[in-house]
């Protein structure tokens, strides 16, 4: 087996890679590196947790050139604010030994900040497609200027609505670059931007799309209602094994929601995040179930993706996810870096076709466990559970207003006859008899 000395790596990134205790690199690492070496444009896809980030940023480290400017050569996009930070935060780690600036913007930051930090000089950009146009377009960050573009996790990118962005930031790009794509999924739409903005690019597969890690113990419970849900969430986590815990949800709404239960139940134990809580809350309650201060972490797919979370013992998905492909995404928060993992579904009655797309994707099924004895089944249903009747509206037919005489009766001398008078009966009426010319 190769380690990461039998590739053409300097000595910078040998002590890094030692001090983080990395001796070998995973399939992805390697298979990619010879081809991004030889400058070809290159797409990557290998199953989450098997080190996507360190697979693109070790040869873009070690074709980078110093250079006194300070002026970007790297450009790396992703899709969330967290993913930002992450990888900054690894890039940091590789470049320990060496003088390299890296730099992270996204959205919902003071943008003043960001253009003062990058006008003082950075050889990498780590960015959200939103927050980099926006620096695109008024120069502060010189597009030209990049050799190399990463972009991570294309697929959510283009269901979170940034095509038109992603799209905008390759007109931006210099016609002579590297283009780089790594991912877990590929689909329709990520295939056509590779037909649009890559040249001839070689195709690095670790795994098939879809395979779960061997090393995540699967389990399916068939629940009849949300209630009952809950009742089996606080058996689950009132057991000593669920150390650290992940729980994914379909909705920010639903989120929120068992969070408000879980204080109830577990007062202190548990943080959520999603997309509509201000940047500070989200990387707090990040921070705050990495460090362990929360064994619970209640999330939506929001943290399904690219997200490395060291220790994740358990995944509960409370939801079936509305895609088959993030339910891949979700269970792979566990089990990562050789560990053992147990990702847990809920399973109502009507997720039974989603089920089925799941282990067809999967080629694998999801095995099912009786319900604990100790766990109550609820007859107790949500609002949103109830069965809704829809009576049958009649549709009254509105008279149409036809017009006819008005309201009231006109007056005598109001009443006009359309009669035509001859000049005599004008005359009798005026003068009683009818007028004769005198001789």
């Amino acid at each position: 087996m190769s380690t990461f000395q039998d590739l053409n790596l300097n000595k910078p990134l040998l002590n890094a890679l030692s001090d983080l205790g990395f001796t070998q690199p995973t399939p992805i690492q390697e298979r990619a590196f010879s081809a991004m070496m030889a400058g070809n444009d290159v797409v990557g896809i290998a199953q989450t947790g098997t080190g996507k980030t360190i697979a693109y940023l070790l040869p873009c480290l070690r074709l980078w050139t110093f250079s006194k400017e300070k002026i970007p050569q790297i450009l790396v996009i992703v899709p969330t604010r967290e993913l930002v930070v992450q990888v900054e935060e690894e890039i940091n780690k590789l470049t320990t030994y060496m003088s390299f600036t890296a730099v992270g913007v996204y959205g919902g930051a003071n943008i003043r900040t960001q253009r003062e930090t990058l006008m003082g000089g950075a050889d990498i950009v780590v960015a959200t497609p939103g927050r980099l146009l926006d620096l695109a377009l008024d120069t502060t960050i010189k597009m030209k200027s990049i050799k190399r573009l990463v972009i991570d996790e294309v697929d959510e990118m283009l269901s979170l609505g940034f095509r038109p962005q992603l799209e905008r930031i390759f007109d931006l790009m210099p016609p002579k670059r590297q283009t780089l794509m790594f991912s877990a999924t590929l689909s329709d739409d990520v295939d056509a931007i590779i037909d649009t903005f890559f040249r001839a690019p070689i195709r690095v597969e670790a795994a098939p799309v879809g395979s779960p890690l061997e090393n995540i113990q699967q389990i399916g419970y068939q629940v009849p209602n949300i209630n009952t849900k809950l009742n089996l969430l606080n058996h689950l986590l009132s057991q000593p094994e669920m150390e650290r815990v992940l729980l994914f949800t379909g909705s920010r709404a639903l989120a929120d929601r068992l969070y408000t239960h879980l204080e109830n139940e577990l007062p202190g134990e548990a943080g959520v995040i999603h997309s509509n809580k201000a940047q500070n809350t989200r990387f707090r309650a990040l921070e705050n179930f990495s460090e362990g201060k929360h064994r619970i972490l209640i999330t939506t797919d929001l943290l399904s993706r690219g997200i490395d979370i060291s220790g994740v013992s358990h995944v509960i998905n409370f939801d079936v996810p509305d895609k088959t492909e993030n339910y891949i995404h979700r269970i792979g928060r566990t089990g990562r870096a050789d560990a053992k993992g147990i990702a847990i579904t809920f399973i109502l009655e009507k997720d039974a076709n989603m089920i089925a797309s799941v282990e067809e994707l999967m080629q694998k099924s999801i095995p099912i466990e009786a319900m604990p004895e100790d766990v109550e089944i609820s007859t107790v249903l949500t609002p949103a559970e109830l069965p809704h009747i829809n009576m049958p509206t009649s549709k009254v037919k509105i008279k149409k207003h036809e017009s006819g005489p008005a309201f009231h009766e006109k007056s005598e001398k109001n009443q006009k006859v359309n009669v035509r008078k001859t000049r005599g009966q004008q005359m009798r009426e005026k003068y009683g008899k009818p007028r004769r010319k005198s001789n």
